[in-house]
């Protein structure tokens, strides 16, 4: 394998072009197998995680070489994979009326959107107000699971300005026909684990291989990286003066700005990604 490597790394570092997945996919937004597929220019660090996905060998098996060489890499990766694993586990979670931990997330949620207005139920045309297709929310987060309830909640939680910003639109020059928040945010969820691969046992993306990194520095990471992504949407839904049948295209956009970021050269945290600056607590 190593011979391999060797005789592989001119073609890597010369910028071959990586594949990022098959478009975006999502509750509300299709790709089409003639969307462009973007490729960058790769750093060595980012060389070494495209030729292991490069040989599709099981990371213990793709780290044994590396396991040998460099056994820093090698504790790091398992690191990274436990992390994977548990953010995994939060997304076979599904939403459950019936449990009430998950009926208690949900009026947190209608309490950090509205706190000075009751809930009259869970089930309620008030939901309507946050951007929810219907009356009541389960419907809608059966595109996103648990884990978009989470995210939301976490937005609401951490940056509670520009949560209230686009609940509200009130910044920019909106369009009459607006993308309704709450289905928008379920969207982006399911977005970012179709982006991220997060569904795979190992990522087969090199933008999803790379997220492992910001995951094993902060649990917390997807849900960041949720909060940037909603802004960042939100951001490109204004620069291009989008309405409600715009969506698609706004998504696919703010998609491949984010890849485009994530694989940006010394970026260590989330914090330093440009769009993280969109943000405001």
């Amino acid at each position: 394998m190593s011979s391999a490597i060797l005789g592989c790394c001119a073609e890597v570092v010369a910028g071959s072009a990586a594949w990022l997945g098959r478009g975006l996919s999502c509750v509300c937004a299709q790709s089409s197998e003639s969307d462009a597929r973007p490729s960058f220019d790769l750093t060595p660090g980012q060389c070494l995680v495209s030729l292991i996905l490069k040989f599709h060998k099981p990371l213990p098996l793709a780290f044994g070489f590396f396991a040998s060489v460099c056994p820093p890499i090698f504790r790091l990766w398992c690191c990274q994979e436990e992390c994977l694993q548990r953010l995994q586990s939060r997304l076979d979670v599904s939403y459950d009326c019936s449990i009430p931990e998950h009926q208690e997330a949900l009026r947190a949620l209608w309490n950090a959107a509205f706190p000075e207005e009751e809930l009259r139920g869970l089930i309620s045309e008030q939901w309507k107000d946050m951007g929810w297709q219907g009356k009541d929310p389960s419907t809608d987060f059966r595109g996103g699971g648990f884990i978009s309830l989470e995210n939301l909640l976490f937005f609401a939680k951490n940056f509670p300005k520009t949560f209230q910003d686009l609940l509200q639109k009130q910044e920019g020059d909106r369009s009459v026909w607006e993308y309704p928040f709450a289905v928008a945010g379920v969207n982006i969820t399911f977005m970012l684990i179709q982006m991220l691969d997060l569904e795979a046992v190992k990522p087969r993306t090199l933008v999803g291989a790379t997220f492992l990194k910001f995951l094993a520095e902060s649990e917390s990471a997807f849900d960041l990286l949720y909060c940037i992504t909603f802004k960042l949407m939100d951001h490109q839904w204004l620069s291009m003066r989008a309405s409600y049948m715009d969506f698609n295209a706004v998504m696919k956009s703010t998609r491949l700005q984010l890849e485009q970021e994530l694989l940006l050269e010394d970026i260590t945290r989330l914090e330093q990604l440009p769009s993280y600056g969109l943000l405001s607590q």
